[in-house]
């Protein structure tokens, strides 16, 4: 794992932007549809080929592959999982009240209106058999792609995402195993596989997991100790997955999901920072600079990073369409470098932007931005 040890060095969390072309061809492959397998692998191969040089021009330390073979989190899930069947959406089934904004909606549900009938519409993933891992071509796919890419090429550093067991429990829902640990660990078990053969292939892991704010939004039910009990279990849980893999060679992705909405109600970092620094990683990723968020860099004034880990906040967002100023990235890390010290930190992004804001061009130029802002810092920060 590299560290900025003369400069504040940059990645990004996630999602690239996907050509169009092989947009159509991913949502069409997770829909059903009839696909040129050929065909989109070629493309696939190819657009990871683009996007890795296209972040090496940029300037971006820590690059990924963008994710362009994956559609969705759910849909990830159910091609690389064992034991999951897909049902249509029925009324009555509780769905209404696992969604990523529930604490929003009584005071916002006209708001949210069009995204919840869409949700409580779609089918839904039911663990009714043994969660198993069948993604072994699939990973070793994306491994191949990734090392073809960035052949020839000078790398700094390069790493692959992965979605975490409490992640998972968002769209998957357990109709097999006796209690929420027992699918939790099972969910790990498979998890496990895909983990282990990202870092054997030489990557850095990355795993993403909105699931341990935005637990909070779906479980109205629950007050803070108990949301704070259920979440330590998902905690256990995802460590229980990174077995045997050194801290390292890990780094931990949270966000408070990527939807865009008021976002009123989130848990503050304060409450779950400590379960943050729970997991076994190397690095933490945050999201840090959205309105509801961009505050809470104050909470690493009273709690302790651990000697050796690193601190990404995210310095540029997904939350509006507006190009971060490169100052206002630099102004930022310098805040944190100030706090947890300038070699500590890295650059990052909310969350991943690819899909998440209004145009590809836009999403690359919050990059650029955020690579301008981390010249700046460095020049404070290690003067």
């Amino acid at each position: 794992m590299i560290h900025s040890t003369d400069r504040v060095l940059v990645t990004h969390q996630g999602t690239l932007p996907r050509p169009a072309d092989l947009r159509h061809m991913v949502l069409d492959r997770a829909a059903g549809r009839p696909v040129d397998k050929e065909k989109i692998s070629s493309r696939v191969a190819e657009a990871t080929r683009e996007v890795v040089k296209r972040q090496l021009d940029i300037g971006i330390d820590s690059i990924n592959d963008g994710e362009l073979n994956k559609s969705s989190f759910s849909n990830y899930v159910r091609e690389r999982l064992g034991g999951i069947t897909v049902v249509p959406a029925k009324d009555g089934d509780g769905l209404e009240q696992q969604m990523m904004f529930s604490r929003d909606i009584p005071e916002y549900g006209e708001y949210f209106k069009d995204r919840m009938d869409a949700a409580l519409k779609a089918p839904r993933l039911l663990a009714n058999g043994p969660i198993t891992y069948v993604g072994q071509a699939d990973i070793q796919a994306d491994i191949a792609n990734f090392k073809s890419a960035i052949e020839g090429h000078n790398v700094t550093e390069a790493y692959l995402p992965a979605v975490t067991p409490g992640t998972m429990e968002h769209w998957l829902r357990n109709q097999h195993y006796a209690n929420d640990e027992d699918f939790l660990m099972a969910c790990a078990n498979a998890m496990h596989e895909e983990y282990q053969a990202i870092v054997d292939a030489g990557f850095l892991l990355q795993v993403d997991d909105p699931d341990l704010p935005d637990g909070w939004h779906i479980h109205t039910e629950m007050d803070l100790p108990q949301y704070l009990k259920f979440a330590d279990l998902r905690v256990d849980a995802l460590n229980h997955a990174l077995r045997g893999i050194p801290e390292d060679r890990v780094r931990f992705h949270t966000c408070w999901g990527s939807y865009h909405g008021p976002h009123k109600y989130d848990l503050p970092l304060k409450e779950i920072v400590h379960l943050i620094l729970k997991v076994n990683a190397g690095a933490y990723s945050i999201e840090a600079s959205n309105p509801m968020h961009d505050h809470e860099w104050e909470v690493w004034e009273s709690v302790k990073l651990p000697a050796g880990k690193q601190l990404i906040p995210g310095v540029v967002g997904h939350c509006s369409d507006h190009i971060e100023h490169p100052q206002l990235v630099a102004n930022r890390l310098m805040k944190y470098g100030e706090i947890v010290g300038p070699e500590n930190i890295m650059a990052g992004t909310d969350c991943g932007l690819g899909s998440r804001v209004g145009h590809p061009n836009i999403a690359w130029s919050k990059y650029e931005a955020m690579v301008e802002g981390a010249r700046i810092a460095s020049k404070k920060l290690f003067s």
